[in-house]
């Protein structure tokens, strides 16, 4: 399933491409006929991702809410005379630019006033702007307040949006946090520069198109075979204490971490 980084750079092409300017909005499949006409050939007015969910608001008080789940993708083209290929649940064009939507979980359209109560439901996100630090002082406060493990809590989308099974292990091995920790047990100051690093790492993913947590790889523009510290590593020498990295199950999840050295 994509990550909060991924989804909020398919809202920066909405915006660099498409925003501003009247969509066409159809359905190859036939899924989202009716709802597309709805939005079809009215002005977008932006794009925006607030964790794995996107919502492309139209002029005419219309939005289209997408969350793509496991299988959901796009594909981008630099023309609007593209050949329908496989599956196509919708697609956004103008006299430039095409996107295609196949197998999202989501795909409908919602009045935009509408939008603020999923919002609501959904925790703060680390790629959005938080010049105040609102979205922090809500994620800090949310964590140590609960009695939940940190595990589940980085995988609660009311607790923090976007993030998925990579980032939440290797927030926590880079934080060394065990992620059977209780969320109240965590100081101010370990919440805090939790977040902190989902910030800094989610913001390098947005701008490099893909997750690279070793702290080394950050600023390299090689993509290196392995960028992850504990991520599908299970088995291997951790590479900070070289015990065995373990893998486990956490609420159904696939769960990353080193016992030697996340406490």
């Amino acid at each position: 399933m994509p990550e909060g980084h991924s989804v909020q750079r398919t809202a920066n092409w909405f915006n660099k491409h498409l925003a501003g300017s009247k969509v066409r909005v159809d359905s190859p499949q036939g899924r989202f006929t009716d709802s597309a006409k709805l939005v079809s050939n009215r002005k977008l007015i932006r794009a925006r991702a607030i964790g794995k969910q996107l919502f492309l608001d139209f002029d005419n008080k219309k939005t289209v809410r997408i969350h793509l789940g496991i299988y959901g993708k796009w594909r981008y083209f630099d023309s609007n005379k593209v050949e329908v290929v496989g599956q196509v649940r919708a697609r956004f064009f103008n006299a430039a630019k095409l996107a295609d939507l196949r197998g999202p979980t989501i795909c409908e359209v919602i009045e935009t006033e509408l939008v603020d109560q999923h919002k609501k439901r959904l925790g703060p996100d680390p790629t959005n702007p938080d010049p105040k630090k609102l979205n922090q002082e809500r994620f800090v406060k949310r964590v140590r307040a609960s009695k939940s493990a940190i595990g589940l809590l980085l995988m609660n989308q009311s607790v923090i949006s976007g993030v998925g099974n990579v980032y939440r292990a290797e927030l926590l091995f880079r934080a060394k946090l065990s992620p059977y920790r209780l969320g109240s047990s965590l100081s101010q100051k370990q919440a805090v520069e939790l977040w902190q690093d989902a910030v800094m790492l989610m913001k390098v993913g947005v701008a490099k198109g893909f997750m690279v947590t070793r702290q080394e790889q950050l600023s390299s523009r090689k993509i290196h075979d392995e960028r992850n510290y504990v991520y599908k590593r299970e088995g291997l020498a951790c590479l900070r204490c070289r015990s065995n990295v373990a893998l486990e199950l956490m609420a159904t999840r696939k769960l990353y971490y080193c016992p030697g050295c996340q406490k």
